[in-house]
């Protein structure tokens, strides 16, 4: 007799708003200090932060800083806003600058000239979650620096089905910004020095 094999069984899932993520927090139920993110409705943890991720962003920060002063808004690990139903908080933010710095409200993907997300050990959500969603809500550009990978991929020309265009760029080529043509970056720099080869 042929065993049966019981089918999971698919639960209703209940999607949060960003006003409803907004009033857990007031309520306690989530602290300021909880490393979560709301994505398509569901509050997700967060990856630990690495030392190398963490420095991985502190790079790119300084030198769009040094590179780009009053230009833009930099924004670091912030909410960005993008619909009903999703607020992630990218490494970094490239914003149209606004004399408020964005405290009557979060941007949204209207104010997004470039998002970067520092891939260290979270490449595959990044790549499979994070950019997608971004391509949904229309965001221009998102650039995600492999650490692990040693490559930085752009992602240009979003659609509701994901960006059309996407480069894979190595050490020793360069990329600019489509909104900052002339901030003509080297790969080299996103990701850092490159590491040893191991004897």
């Amino acid at each position: 007799m042929a065993a049966v094999v019981a089918k999971p069984i698919e639960m209703p899932r209940r999607r949060f708003t960003v006003d409803e993520y907004y009033r857990m927090a007031e309520a306690g139920i989530l602290a300021e200090d909880d490393r979560v993110e709301l994505i398509d409705g569901e509050i997700v943890h967060m990856s630990p932060i690495s030392s190398r991720h963490a420095a991985g962003v502190k790079r790119v920060r300084r030198l769009f800083d040094r590179r780009l002063g009053d230009r833009v808004v930099v924004s670091v690990q912030d909410p960005v806003r993008l619909g009903s139903f999703a607020e992630p908080q990218p490494d970094i933010a490239l914003l149209h600058p606004r004399e408020d710095l964005y405290a009557e409200a979060h941007p949204g993907p209207e104010n997004v000239l470039l998002i970067v997300e520092v891939a260290d050990t979270s490449i595959q959500y990044d790549r499979q979650v994070k950019v997608p969603l971004y391509a949904r809500a229309g965001v221009p550009e998102v650039w995600l620096a492999d650490l692990t990978g040693d490559a930085v991929e752009a992602y240009r020309e979003p659609s509701p089905d994901g960006y059309r265009v996407v480069r894979r760029l190595r050490r020793g080529e360069r990329i600019a910004p489509q909104a900052l043509p002339d901030l003509e970056i080297a790969v080299d720099e996103l990701l850092g020095p490159a590491k040893a080869p191991e004897r």
